[in-house]
């Protein structure tokens, strides 16, 4: 099998439009999370809380290309176009067909489906339909605008798995690559904020609506008063590469993609479940040769909800412990669904770099059930050589990748 390692990155996140602004706002311990006043008019809805990413820049793609785009695909093509800068690709190179595209969502862009059905509902009809309409709304809007804006004509796939689309994205490049059928491959997740969206969690009680008026107090990660998650959007995009290819260019090297591990809990459409979380946890360790003691840190999915929570605590003090800082970066950016795996990673690979682990922001008393691990409340500075990134999601659907400094 071959090496994978990760190129280049690119973020379009609730803190900032750039991988460095993102990581500003964890350093200052800033909350992007805001009230949506809007939201107001959604008979029902309880959570008026959301992290909105700021979309700009958007008429730099072609306004043939940009046609077809949701918001989360614009989102996607910018942060793609930063990862392949970043990782310091030419055009000619993204364009063959030895170059991969694989990204994820949780679903088609949720304003331009709404704006669908708002169109063509009251008199039903069709005629009324803009023809690009559909190239918004599908599953794999991320990824079909990503590669033909990029020209991308090596495998394109649209991994839809929820709150772990990105992280599967990412392990899917990863196979690609060690099984040599792709030399590098663009990877990542992408989502937008949308009222329907964050009422579709919250008919499962599942979103915070406790902290209306006081949105920079949550999402509240293992705490005792969380009350739910928090929908953020954005997008991140990572360029895998090939080990010996990227050395022979003399590409910047991020990070050693050591395993990926995704299952399933067969046991609750809803209801996270720990052994299924343990499961993927000890398949990821054993598929990158290491013991639970060589992390040094690991990215919990924790999205503030009451269960899922103390599912994942349960499962991470089965594995690790009290050894190993843990921290959620949901009370910052909120929940980016799908593009939260992604985003997180790369968030975890700049704190690899810069030798700190940012806390879990709003965590100010610890559930008792949630207990059992290493929380980090504080700024930590400690020298961080491995990561595992976790993301489990609605479907019983689990994912962990690990990462290690090369």
């Amino acid at each position: 099998m071959k090496r994978v390692v990760i190129t280049g990155r690119g973020a379009i996140t609730p803190l900032g439009n750039t991988v460095d602004s993102m990581m500003d706002g964890l350093a200052q311990g800033r909350s992007a999370v805001e009230r949506m006043d809007d939201w107001a008019a959604y008979k029902g809805l309880h959570s008026l809380v959301g992290a909105p990413a700021v979309l700009e820049n958007e008429k730099q793609i072609p306004r043939q290309k940009r046609r077809s785009m949701g918001r989360l695909s614009i989102f996607a093509a910018q942060a793609a176009t930063q990862a392949v800068e970043d990782a310091g690709l030419p055009p000619e190179v993204v364009a063959s067909d030895r170059t991969g595209c694989v990204v994820g969502s949780t679903m088609g862009s949720a304003a331009s489906i709404t704006e669908t059905f708002e169109l063509i509902l009251p008199e039903r009809d069709i005629a009324q339909l803009p023809s690009t309409k559909f190239f918004q709304c599908v599953s794999h809007t991320a990824t079909m605008n990503i590669s033909q804006y990029l020209g991308i004509t090596g495998t394109v796939l649209a991994p839809a798995a929820a709150c772990a689309s990105g992280l599967q994205a990412l392990g899917v490049g990863y196979d690609l690559i060690r099984m040599g059928r792709q030399d590098r491959v663009l990877c990542g997740g992408a989502e937008e904020l949308h009222p329907t969206v964050t009422g579709s969690f919250d008919v499962l009680f599942a979103t915070s609506s406790h902290h209306n008026d006081s949105p920079k107090t949550t999402p509240r990660p293992f705490d005792r008063g969380r009350d739910g998650l928090v929908c953020g959007e954005g997008a991140g995009i990572l360029v895998l590469e090939e080990l010996e290819q990227a050395v022979a260019r003399g590409a910047t090297i991020h990070a050693e993609v050591l395993g990926f591990s995704t299952c399933g809990s067969g046991a609750h459409i809803s209801q996270s479940s720990a052994d299924a979380m343990v499961r993927c946890l000890r398949q990821v360790l054993e598929e990158s040769g290491i013991q639970p003691l060589d992390v040094d840190y690991v990215s919990a999915h924790a999205t503030a909800t009451v269960h899922g929570d103390v599912e994942e605590a349960k499962a991470l003090a089965e594995i690790f412990g009290d050894a190993v800082p843990v921290s959620s970066l949901k009370g910052h950016m909120g929940h980016t669904l799908g593009a939260s795996g992604a985003i997180e990673l790369i968030a975890s690979l700049e704190m690899m770099k810069r030798g700190i682990v940012y806390p879990t922001l709003n965590l100010e008393n610890i559930d008792p059930e949630c207990g059992g691990i290493h929380h980090v409340v504080q700024p930590l500075e400690k020298r961080i050589d491995i990561i595992v990134k976790n993301s489990f999601a609605f479907g019983g659907i689990n994912a962990a990748l690990v990462c290690r400094k090369i």
